[in-house]
Parts: structure tokens; C-alpha cells; sequence
């Protein structure tokens, strides 16, 4: 990859900030990369500045023109991360077939660990920590998602349509046995071979797992 261009020494004095350039658009996206490497690899704590900085192939200077601080540069990749976090869930339509919705839910859950898996390790590690700079949404959004869904999934299980379950650690089970392969991937590249695909015939496997759960 060829070496961003040279990002402007000093910040408009403006009190509106202008419109960014094409050049400054790209060199934002290429330090957000960058971090998303970094934070998802050493966690919030243990990443630095320094180290994010030589990932994007710039200087810490560089760096500091666009964002001031590293948790500036957290908070808008988690902040980018929240607003797609939430779409696989919302997908879950209630005039849906149960079991066909869930599996369908649980797929989209299972591709989201293949396309995002250092999304994913990000969240995880915000979590860990007590999820500090998201836990508002936890409390607000995500919260109120998860009780319209569980009341969802409840219904379908009154009705006779699903098996007797808990809705939320059904949700819940979901979660942990997608977004294991992302959160987890190098601990089952070491046990399975690091050229083996992590989720190689985890759909499949799934699929056969919650069809029994749920039969009615």
C-alpha cells in the first residue's frame, strides 16, 4: 500500500470546522484502521498512540492533527461499530416462521464474525472492561431491543411454535456461539490448524443444534 499523503501540520483556527478533503477523509479512515488493529490486538489499556501511529505508517504528530487523544479515536470506531451492531436483531421479524427467523438470525450473527471479526473483539474488549463507553447503549438501546425480541420469542413459545425456553438466554446463547469464532479465532486456529477456516461447518452445526432446541 503506498504511503498516505502528508497530513497538514496545524488545525483551522476556524470556529466552524470546513469541509474535510478527500486526502483528509482517506487519512482519518486509514488511522481508524489502523486502530481498529491495534485496540482489537491489545485491548483499549494496552494500546498506545505510538503504536497506532506506526501502524498507519504516520508520525504521533500526524496522528494528534486529527484525533487528540486515544480514547477520541475509541470512541469514534465504537461509536461507528453501534450503529451496525444492532441490525442483525432488528432483522428478527415477529410475522416470521420462529425457527426459520432464528436461524436466520443466528447466520447473520455467524457472518458477522467472518466480516468483522476485529469489530467484534473490540466490543468484547470494551466489555470486559465493564463497558464503560458504551454502557448506555447497553442499558438503553440494546436493553430495549433484547426485551421486544425475548417478548418475541416468548410468544412464539406460548403459542406452541418453539419449544419452552428462556428467551433472553437463548438470545444470549446465540450470541456466544457466533461471535466465538471472531472473539476466539486464534485459539481455535492453534487447536484446529492455523490454515483451517474457523468457521468451517460451524453453520451447519448450529443449524442441527437449535433445530432440536426448538423443536415444539
Amino acid at each position: 500500500m503506498s504511503a498516505p499523503d502528508p497530513i497538514p501540520a496545524e488545525k483551522s483556527g476556524s470556529a466552524k470546522t470546513p469541509p474535510r478533503s478527500r486526502i483528509q477523509r482517506r487519512n482519518r479512515q486509514i488511522i481508524l484502521d489502523a486502530a481498529l488493529e491495534v485496540f482489537s490486538t491489545h485491548g483499549f489499556r494496552g494500546a498506545t498512540l505510538d503504536q497506532i501511529a506506526a501502524q498507519a505508517g504516520l508520525s504521533k504528530p500526524n496522528l494528534l492533527y486529527y484525533f487528540d487523544s486515544k480514547d477520541a479515536i475509541h470512541r469514534e470506531l465504537l461509536t461507528r461499530l453501534l450503529d451496525t451492531w444492532l441490525d442483525p436483531l432488528r432483522m428478527l421479524d415477529a410475522g416470521g416462521t420462529p425457527q426459520a427467523e432464528i436461524m436466520a438470525y443466528m447466520r447473520r450473527k455467524l457472518q458477522m464474525s467472518r466480516d468483522f471479526p476485529r469489530e467484534s473483539r473490540l466490543f468484547a474488549n470494551e466489555i470486559l472492561q465493564g463497558a464503560p463507553r458504551v454502557e448506555q447503549f447497553i442499558r438503553n438501546d440494546l436493553r430495549v431491543l433484547v426485551d421486544d425480541k425475548a417478548r418475541v420469542l416468548r410468544a412464539w413459545a406460548d403459542a406452541g411454535r418453539i419449544a419452552q425456553t428462556d428467551p433472553y438466554h437463548l438470545i444470549f446463547s446465540i450470541w456466544a456461539l457466533t461471535q466465538h469464532y471472531a472473539d476466539f479465532a486464534a485459539q481455535i486456529g492453534m487447536i484446529r490448524g492455523d490454515g483451517h477456516d474457523p468457521l468451517d461447518g460451524a453453520e451447519a452445526f448450529l443449524e442441527h443444534l437449535y433445530t432440536r432446541l426448538l423443536a415444539p
